[in-house]
């Protein structure tokens, strides 16, 4: 993985920090960067001692999209090359959505184009005051159905809304993004890493076996038909965590009314580090 677009820090016991990191060109998106996220996607599925990623940018910035100076190469391409890369690109869609850990998008200034579809895979979003999100493919004489933004956000912000924000390729503000469901919350700009951080180490406090049954649960259940059908997938998760060692830890706990302990207490015992990791 390059390290010079994607910065990635264990700041905390089961926390992964991954800056998108062009800042000269706004964190612009380009086949390095979907590379580098792929990677990361990849290590992550496999590390055990890793419950939530946070993805941000550098610079006041989450990302501006895909960067203008790779679309007429891109465009150039023949049908078949093309069809390739957007796949190879929208596996890391994907690969973000399906993580085993929890993601949180952690979003200053502009998420434009795949970069509002890069926060729409995360679980949770946090945005600044000065967060500014736009679906520009529109734009740019593009389908506005791209990187997965037309199934991604009808499912946050509504049908109507989702396709206001489709069709006319306009900026939408944090409160506005807040009113529609597609922020969790909305930050001074000083705080959002501070309330990304504390919001992944309250979810890393919780057992690694029932985050990843939750997300699991919560993604299928998403497009469920009805109640029954959601209430019949739960019950099967339901038993496989029940069995783990985790729950009887967390029994024992609250009875003893103490925090149960799920994981390695420090970093060193977990494999972790603060410094930057290719």
């Amino acid at each position: 993985m390059s390290a010079d677009v994607l910065l990635v820090s264990r700041p905390s016991p089961g926390v992964v920090v991954a800056t998108l990191n062009r800042p000269h060109r706004r964190n612009a998106l380009t086949e390095e960067v979907f590379r580098a996220l792929g990677e990361l996607c990849a290590r992550l599925r496999d590390d055990a001692a890793a419950r939530v990623l946070i993805l941000c940018g550098a610079a006041e910035t989450f990302s501006s999209g895909y960067d203008v100076d790779e679309v007429g190469r891109v465009a150039a391409l023949e049908p078949l090359e093309l069809m390739a890369l957007l796949d190879r690109q929208s596996r890391v869609i994907t690969a973000l959505r399906e993580l085993p850990q929890a993601v949180i998008a952690a979003v200053d200034g502009a998420a434009a184009g795949a970069g509002l579809s890069l926060a729409l895979a995360a679980d949770i979003r946090l945005l600044t005051t000065r967060a500014r999100l736009r679906a520009a493919f529109v734009r740019m004489g593009l389908s506005g159905g791209d990187m997965g933004a037309s199934w991604l956000l009808p499912r946050l912000a509504g049908f109507g809304f989702a396709s206001e924000m489709l069709l006319t390729g306009r900026f939408v503000d944090a409160e506005e993004a807040a009113r529609h469901g597609i922020a969790n919350r909305v930050t001074a700009a000083s705080d959002l890493m501070p309330v990304a951080l504390e919001t992944a180490g309250q979810i890393a406090e919780n057992s690694p076996v029932s985050l990843r049954l939750t997300k699991h649960v919560l993604q299928a259940n998403a497009d469920a038909p009805s109640l029954a059908v959601a209430l019949e997938r739960e019950a099967p998760v339901q038993v496989a965590a029940a069995k783990s060692a985790d729950v009887r830890e967390a029994v024992a706990a609250f009875r003893e009314r103490r925090a149960p302990h799920f994981g390695p207490a420090t970093p060193a015992e977990a494999g972790e580090t603060k410094e930057e990791q290719r």
